[in-house]
């Protein structure tokens, strides 16, 4: 068993990280394989990422998992709201039985620098030059804020989404005693709404979710 992080948000929801260490078969004993999915690494995240729903809420019902056309898993009865994310060895999934819910991880790594005119607005790319002089750091937090973006599609659902323009970080960042970073975003597609991001980062993998009510 290799149960890497878990976080009870609240008694409605939890959020958990699976390290990825078992066979395939460790993970066909208890999770429905889904058809389509072929590569075999991809097959043992997508295996794990499930494996781990019923690990946070044991009732949780895996074989009622559909899959929308944004590739969104969802339960059609709602008994949980959930998201899936991987990266690596590591699958990652918050799960609540009362919010909307987004999660993301992403392995620390300099090629999210290559990509980062795709995601970063202005504003962002300034905020990130206040820590050049500090690399690690500095990259860091790129990933941090191109994770935060990841679990804000997810938590919206429906796809077609600028990462620029729809989602902006709205403010200054806070670093919990607990190692927790908060992150003030706005969503606006149509009316602005405010979101509240959290993260973590550990050793060379980074984590973001958020959660909204309703």
């Amino acid at each position: 068993m290799a149960l890497f992080y878990q976080h009870n948000i609240n008694e409605n929801t939890k959020l958990g990280i699976w390290r990825i260490e078992e066979p395939e078969a460790f993970y066909l004993e208890k999770v429905p394989l889904k058809k389509g999915v072929s590569h075999p690494y991809k097959r043992l995240q997508h295996l794990a990422g499930r494996f781990l729903l019923p690990t946070l809420f044991t009732d949780f019902p895996l074989e009622e998992i559909l899959v929308a056309d944004t590739r969104k898993p969802f339960l059609e009865s709602e008994q949980y709201h959930f998201s899936i994310s991987h990266g690596g060895n590591f699958a990652a999934a918050i799960v609540s039985s009362h919010s909307r819910v987004g999660v993301d991880i992403e392995l620390v790594s300099s090629r999210i620098v290559a990509i980062s005119h795709k995601f970063l607005h202005h504003n962002e790319k300034v905020f990130l030059n206040a820590w050049t002089h500090l690399p690690k750091i500095h990259l860091e937090l790129t990933t941090v804020l191109w994770s935060a973006k990841e679990a804000i599609y997810k938590w919206y659902g429906h796809g077609e989404l600028d990462f620029r323009q729809h989602m902006q970080l709205n403010g200054p960042i806070t670093f919990k005693s607990d190692e927790t970073i908060v992150l003030p975003f706005v969503f606006q597609k149509r009316e602005p709404i405010p979101l509240t991001v959290e993260a973590r980062i550990f050793d060379q993998l980074a984590l973001a979710w958020v959660l909204t009510e309703g």
